[in-house]
């Protein structure tokens, strides 16, 4: 798995560009243009919020009428055009109707998202402007990549990006993605923007049910704070041009592209956690023993979208207590007296009984980059994985000013 994309790791017969067209008060990179050679697969997961935003609205559209064969993808960042009535929705529609103007193609072969402040009229007519120069652009180059990956971001101090590729049939199949997200980061899918460009030759909806798999692993794993966007999008474009053969369910090269998907998917959620508002260490959280997957994972989502969880690790506290309560009010029954737990490998609690540890010891631990917390409940065979971050005093002063 790789972060930095090289030129060799790009997918055939994708292009890039980004440009600021003025959304930014900075200057900065906000407006970015992702396209296809050829109609290409494609399969997206949107935000489960009643709150929807009108890019949003449009994209799923178009992704049901062009029947998952799309073009491209136009984003914007600093203006969320969520709340924005007739207007937004106008907005969204004019510049999916210039980008496939620019880049003759129909309008429902493009998606448009948008990602910024909420409840704010979009200034399309500076997205206009600029759509000229960013479809000439386009390039299938390593820069422009990381130029769209820039353009995409808002309070994320980093770009998210990721590739891995795999052979079949004699060819080398290369995925790429790319990512934004540092706060309202919370399933259901999605958390984010995300868009994975991949060279593989696979129908619709067989990439529709493997992103639906992927998810409930990656993005639908982690939580930064609980709150879910009204933008969210994971879009993944598979254009066939490595030229090896269609991927058909149940075979080998399936097993290798689902694995290759999950890949990507799964650096680029743990990145976003990572660079969480404010935060200073990652935390997985595995939950075992559970009659089931399901409820493995809502004990080890409830742990962590706790707020007391979270600021015991702002501060290096093993205050196994609060992980012990979190999990008690999850919904899932379980016997207390059978629960076993470990922070940052030490034993804390066996048999729901408390262990003697070395509380500094402990402490220096959960004060590194990366903590595990491990609970195992002893009710059955499933495990479950969850990510999410501290909760720090940084993340309260990002979000009291983030309009001001």
């Amino acid at each position: 798995m790789k972060q930095a994309p090289s030129e060799a790791a790009l997918p055939r017969g994708f292009r890039f560009s980004a440009t600021a067209c003025g959304l930014k008060k900075t200057g900065a990179l906000d407006l970015a243009l992702l396209s296809s050679d050829v109609p290409a697969s494609a399969a997206a997961v949107f935000t489960q919020n009643l709150v929807v935003a009108a890019p949003v609205v449009v994209s799923k559209a178009h992704l049901k009428a062009s029947k998952g064969r799309m073009r491209a993808v136009i984003v914007n960042a600093g203006n969320a055009n969520c709340a924005t009535g007739p207007a937004g929705q106008e907005a969204s529609v004019r510049t999916v109707q210039e980008t496939a103007r620019h880049l003759r193609c129909r309008p429902e072969e493009v998606a448009v998202c948008s990602t910024g402040v909420i409840g704010v009229l979009l200034p399309v007519e500076k997205i206009l402007r600029a759509l000229p120069g960013i479809a000439r652009n386009r390039r299938p180059s390593a820069r422009s990549f990381a130029e769209f990956s820039l353009a995409i971001c808002t309070t994320d101090t980093r770009p998210k990006t990721a590739t891995t590729s795999f052979r079949m049939g004699g060819k080398r199949i290369h995925l790429v993605g790319c990512s934004k997200g540092a706060g309202m980061i919370h399933p259901n899918m999605a958390t984010t923007l995300a868009f994975v460009a991949t060279d593989a030759n696979i129908a619709p909806a067989l990439l529709q049910r493997t992103l639906r798999d992927v998810i409930s692993r990656t993005f639908n794993a982690i939580s930064i704070d609980g709150d879910t966007s009204t933008n969210d999008t994971l879009l993944v474009l598979a254009n066939g041009a490595a030229g090896a053969p269609p991927i058909k369910s149940n075979t080998a090269a399936y097993r290798a592209f689902s694995r290759a998907l999950e890949e990507v998917c799964h650096s680029l959620a743990l990145q976003i956690v990572a660079d969480g508002e404010g935060a200073q260490r990652v935390i997985e959280i595995e939950v075992r023993g559970a009659k089931t997957e399901a409820a493995a994972r809502r004990i080890g989502q409830t742990i962590a979208t706790s707020p007391l969880v979270k600021t015991a690790f702002a501060g290096g506290d093993p205050n196994w207590g609060r992980i012990f309560a979190a999990a008690g009010r999850a919904g899932v029954k379980f016997d207390p007296h059978r629960v076993d737990i470990h922070m940052a490998g030490i034993p804390v609690l066996r048999h729901g009984q408390p262990l003697d540890f070395n509380e500094r010891a402990a402490s220096n631990r959960l004060l590194e980059k990366n903590v595990y917390v491990v609970m195992n409940l002893h009710a059955g065979r499933a495990t479950a994985r969850y990510w999410t971050c501290d909760f720090t005093a940084e993340y309260v002063r990002i979000n009291a000013s983030y309009r001001t």
